[in-house]
């Protein structure tokens, strides 16, 4: 078993992701080891196709990784069967992705309320109202995706990815589709909830000005950390 810092919450060592196509094996990941200290920030940086987003669905337990180990607190990922790493992102981890990934046929307190739905677990309205009112929403409760603005949506998926009171929050290039106006509020209010949740943030993105609300900052370029 790898000897972890008591304040370290996730621990990568030596991980190598490769995806396969029918033409080639492109190697995303080249021995990434990194240490993620819990109840701070980090942002993970660098061009497109650094490797930002495979590094953080690695993490999220959704991407497997070739070689490497990744571990949660004490408790190694990723051997994990997929059952057992579903219950792992359903207890512990929230995301947070650029394009919502909200039902169109459910209303935004049901879209918040999905995750325990699939996890079977206990589903409390008064919850899932209370992180729809912590993020403005108080008056979109019933209301469905094409009847919110875009900015509006990513509110809706941050407050569902809080849902579980995870202690990681993974945000992919949350703002990658909002404009500049929404953009800030929506930076401003993820950080408000990490800090108020206590969570362990990790944020994707190109965009050095929200990098620098973050505790630490990571850079990848081609599969490695700089």
């Amino acid at each position: 078993m790898s000897i972890m810092n008591q304040n370290t919450i996730i621990k990568l060592e030596n991980v190598f992701v490769n995806l396969k196509s029918n033409i080639e094996t492109i190697e995303v990941l080249k021995g990434i080891n990194l240490n993620i200290l819990a109840n701070k920030s980090i942002c993970i940086m660098g061009h497109s196709g650094a490797g930002k987003s495979t590094l953080a669905m690695t993490i999220a337990g959704l991407e497997n990784i070739t070689k490497g180990k990744i571990f949660y607190k004490d408790q190694p990922i990723h051997d994990l069967k997929e059952d057992d790493l579903a219950d792992y992102r359903a207890k512990n981890v929230g995301i947070i992705f650029q394009s919502f990934n909200l039902l169109p046929s459910m209303t935004a307190l049901e879209n918040v309320n999905l995750p325990l739905e699939i996890s079977g677990n206990f589903i409390d309205d008064r919850q899932s109202i209370k992180l729809l009112e912590s993020v403005g929403l108080e008056n979109r409760i019933n209301h469905y995706p094409h009847e919110l603005s875009g900015g509006e949506q990513q509110r809706v998926a941050i407050a569902r990815s809080l849902i579980s009171s995870p202690e990681i929050i993974i945000a992919d290039e949350p703002t990658g589709n909002l404009d500049k106006k929404n953009s800030e509020a929506v930076i401003k209010l993820i950080f408000e909830l990490q800090k108020n949740h206590n969570s362990t943030l990790i944020l994707v993105t190109h965009d050095k000005s929200i990098a620098n609300f973050c505790d630490e900052i990571i850079t990848l370029d081609n599969g490695l950390i700089l």
